[in-house]
């Protein structure tokens, strides 16, 4: 079985964002972040399901987190499907992967991947015990750290791994919050949809446009620090998409259409070609 070619094609069909920069990082760290990746995403899928309740997204959260927990040099074939014992026909088919992507990454960085996973999915957990009730903005920072703001710590333990490139951690937390609270934006009507505001109480659009504009700031300069390399490369994309997101909801529109998604890479891969 070619794990690697399945985890790029799952890649290709559930994010327009991350599959271009994880296809083009070399051999080695491609797996290790598409391994994060792909074990978030599996989470994440549990996290919004539109039609599990609260106490299934908790149990089955939980149960991934204990697994993951328990890992020592991999895991049982069965390890992971045994918790999704009756629910194989309702959770997504990288939710029910979960083990397979947990073992792409390399031997010497994989148990960090699980670590990062595990603590997330008990977060996650943690919020759907609440219905994810955001009050205040300190409740908006702990949420946005928690699925995302982790995660660009996880990236920076990436790249000082692969290659000893060092970055600054309070700006690696800003990376991820800023993407999550443009994907906030974004997703808010289906959000309400299924009862789930993350807006603190007395927010509109525009408290939460400063709000992912004040940690994109952040991450502008957490990604400008980066030598030339692939941990540069790879952060370019979805932080110039976050930006162009952010523009286009405040114009009106809904998301960045297609052609102006190809349009940004397209162009920040000239200027990587010049550049090296």
């Amino acid at each position: 079985m070619d794990l690697r070619g399945d985890a790029l094609q799952i890649l290709k069909e559930t994010s327009r964002t991350f599959y271009i920069p994880i296809s083009i990082l070399p051999s080695g760290l491609q797996e290790a972040v598409a391994s994060a990746y792909l074990c978030m995403r599996a989470i994440d899928e549990i996290e919004d399901h539109p039609e599990l309740d609260n106490a299934t997204k908790i149990h089955l959260l939980r149960n991934i987190s204990q697994t993951l927990q328990a890992g020592v040099d991999g895991f049982a074939v069965d390890a992971f499907s045994l918790g999704f014992s009756g629910y194989e026909d309702s959770l997504a088919e990288v939710s029910l992967r979960v083990r397979e992507w947990s073992i792409l990454a390399p031997e010497s960085i994989a148990p960090r991947i699980w670590d990062a996973t595990a603590a997330m999915a008990d977060r996650m957990a943690v919020w759907a015990e609440i219905n994810w009730k955001v009050e205040t903005e300190s409740d908006l920072d702990r949420y946005t750290f928690g699925v995302a703001g982790a995660v660009g710590l996880l990236l920076s333990d990436l790249w000082s791994w692969y290659d000893g490139t060092e970055t600054n951690r309070t700006e690696a937390i800003g990376f991820g919050r800023g993407l999550q609270a443009v994907n906030i934006l974004r997703n808010n009507t289906e959000d309400l949809t299924r009862g789930v505001d993350f807006f603190p109480e007395g927010w509109n659009h525009d408290n939460l446009q400063k709000y992912a504009r004040r940690n994109l700031a952040l991450a502008d300069s957490y990604t400008n620090s980066l030598p030339f390399g692939p941990a540069l490369q790879f952060c370019q994309i979805p932080l110039a998409l976050a930006h162009g997101t952010l523009d286009a909801l405040a114009n009106g529109k809904e998301k960045l259409s297609r052609s102006d998604v190809y349009a940004l890479i397209e162009n920040l891969m000239d200027i990587n070609v010049k550049a090296s």
